[in-house]
C-alpha cells in the first residue's frame, strides 16, 4: 500500500515536472462570437477549405470571402477566422488577431514559402498546419501566445459550423 502512494506520488512530480515548462497561452486573444455555418456539402466544397494545407480567410466587416454569404448572425471572432487543413485534411480555425498585439487589425497571414502564419507587424511565426497554433518564432515564442482556436464540425441544421 505505502509502496504504491509512493509510485503514484513519484509518477504525478515527474508529470508536474515535465509539463511546467511548456506552457501555451492560447486565451490571449478576448472571446468574441463565432458563427460560420456551412448549410450544405456544396457550400463547404465551395466556400470552405478543399483539403491538406488548404486555407481561407473569413472576416465578416470586410465580406471576405467575398463568395460567402454572411448573415445576421454570422460573427468571424475578434479579427477573423483563419480555416484551414491540417496535415491530415482535417479542418482546424484560429482567429486572425496575432496574441502578441491584440489588435483587431493586426491579422495573421499565411506565409505560403514558410507554409506557417506570420504577424506582419511582430514577426512572430505559428505552426497551423501540424502544432495546433503554437508559436514557432519570434516574441510569440518567447512570451509562449499560442493562436485562439475555434471549433470546426458538422452541426444540427448545417453541414458544418465554425464556432467558439
Amino acid at each position: 500500500m505505502i509502496r504504491k502512494f509512493f509510485t503514484l506520488l513519484s509518477l504525478a512530480a515527474a508529470v508536474i515536472l515535465n509539463s511546467g515548462c511548456d506552457h501555451l497561452d492560447n486565451k490571449r486573444i478576448p472571446a468574441a462570437p463565432v458563427h460560420v455555418p456551412f448549410a450544405t456539402v456544396g457550400d463547404w466544397n465551395v466556400q470552405g477549405i478543399g483539403g491538406a494545407l488548404d486555407y481561407k480567410r473569413f472576416i465578416k466587416e470586410q465580406l471576405q470571402p467575398s463568395n460567402y454569404h454572411y448573415s445576421a448572425i454570422s460573427a468571424t471572432g475578434f479579427g477573423g477566422v483563419l480555416l484551414v487543413g491540417d496535415v491530415n485534411g482535417a479542418p482546424v480555425a484560429y482567429d486572425l488577431s496575432c496574441p502578441v498585439e491584440c489588435k483587431r487589425d493586426v491579422r495573421i497571414f499565411v506565409n505560403t514559402d514558410e507554409m506557417v502564419a506570420e504577424c506582419p507587424q511582430c514577426h512572430s511565426t505559428y505552426d497551423i498546419f501540424s502544432l495546433g497554433g503554437h508559436p514557432l518564432s519570434g516574441e510569440a515564442a518567447h512570451e509562449g501566445f499560442g493562436l485562439r482556436r475555434y471549433n470546426v464540425g458538422p452541426s444540427s441544421g448545417s453541414y458544418m459550423l465554425i464556432s467558439n
